[in-house]
């Protein structure tokens, strides 16, 4: 007998499914797309944290998360042997005008607290830091220490080898026994948007660019909404774009060369790299904006990991722990902005 069935093999489904597989349930994961299909094979995977300001439930979920992140993941590898990419490498951000450099002045102060001492929010110099450094109109830029990066597919691939490595199995089809958890992405939502006749979530589609170059130990960048994202590999990825209108899901087009220009106008260093791939996926968007948790809003006695929109695998750690916590020991530690009702 199965004690978990998690429907859905991308970020938050195998999320769960490791947490689960790792304090010895037996788990099924089930995705006839297999693993990392959807939106959680794609290329960016920027863990980055919110502002440490106006501190809420969410900041804070995030915050322990990524706090989490590197034994989390570092566990998973090794027992599975397999990569994630995951690094703390840290990220730049310039900073646009003196309005906007006393706020990032006064950060520092905040993050001090709200950090816990654990990473550090800081204004450094432009001239200070070579090429890799975005331009800024101030000549002055946000360093954390918080934000870490991994690849995607490899992250999916590495808890897959987790969990297969602790018995669980991964598969196309199959019974739903035990404990079912649905972590069906954007297309989950929209279904659940139908069976209720309201507006539950959404899909939005985003495209990115993978370009050849390695920076494998610089901080990554968020300049002009772009995510510029140095792997381990040798690679950077950038991105994205935030399409909710959209007729081809998974082709990109020129709305990626204009993130690509856009990229070369922040960071010159990436005009001459090659680029090597071009990818577009749908990411899913609950209603609430946050991550959705808890009893399945339609489906009595199962339950939902989904909405994981742009910081997905940066609430992976967290999600999975709290789901595991309810799906295993009857312990519900999900924040209230984070239940299905608040997407109601």
């Amino acid at each position: 007998m199965l004690d978990v069935t998690v429907l859905g093999a991308g970020a938050f489904g195998l999320s769960v499914a490791w947490c689960c597989a790792k304090r010895g349930a037996k788990v099924r994961v089930i995705d006839p797309q297999g693993v990392g299909a959807g939106a959680s094979g794609g290329l960016v995977g920027a863990l980055a944290p919110h502002t440490p300001e106006n501190w809420n439930a969410k900041k804070a979920f995030q915050f322990e998360s990524l706090i989490m992140a590197e034994d989390w993941w570092a566990e998973a590898e090794e027992a599975g042997g397999v990569t994630s990419g995951y690094g703390r490498t840290g990220r730049l951000q310039p900073i646009r005008d003196e309005h906007a450099l006393d706020f990032a002045h006064a950060r520092t102060i905040s993050a001090k607290q709200l950090w816990q001492g654990k990473a550090r929010w800081q204004v450094v110099g432009q001239n200070t830091l070579g090429a890799w450094a975005p331009k800024s109109p101030t000549g002055f830029l946000i360093f954390d220490t918080l934000s870490a990066r991994m690849f995607p597919r490899r992250a999916c691939a590495s808890l897959a080898a987790g969990i297969l490595a602790k018995g669980g199995e991964i598969v196309k089809s199959g019974a739903h026994d035990g404990k079912v958890v649905w972590a069906t992405g954007w297309l989950g939502l929209i279904d659940i948007s139908k069976e209720m006749g309201v507006s539950f979530g959404n899909g939005v589609k985003g495209q990115a660019a993978l370009l050849r170059l390695d920076q494998s130990t610089s901080p990554q960048i968020y300049a002009d909404a772009l995510h510029i994202v140095p792997h381990a590999d040798g690679t950077v990825a950038i991105g994205s774009t935030s399409e909710r209108d959209f007729d081809n899901p998974e082709t990109p087009d020129e709305q990626l060369d204009a993130v690509l220009e856009r990229a070369y106008v922040a960071l010159p260093a990436l005009r001459d790299a090659e680029v090597i791939e071009r990818w577009a996926g749908v990411r899913p968007r609950a209603k609430s904006r946050a991550p959705m948790m808890g009893p399945h809003p339609t489906r009595r006695g199962e339950f939902i990991a989904n909405g994981g929109f742009k910081i997905g695998f940066g609430m992976g750690p967290k999600v999975g722990e709290v789901m595991a916590d309810l799906l295993l020991d009857g312990i519900d530690a999900i924040p209230d902005d984070f239940r299905p009702q608040a997407s109601l």
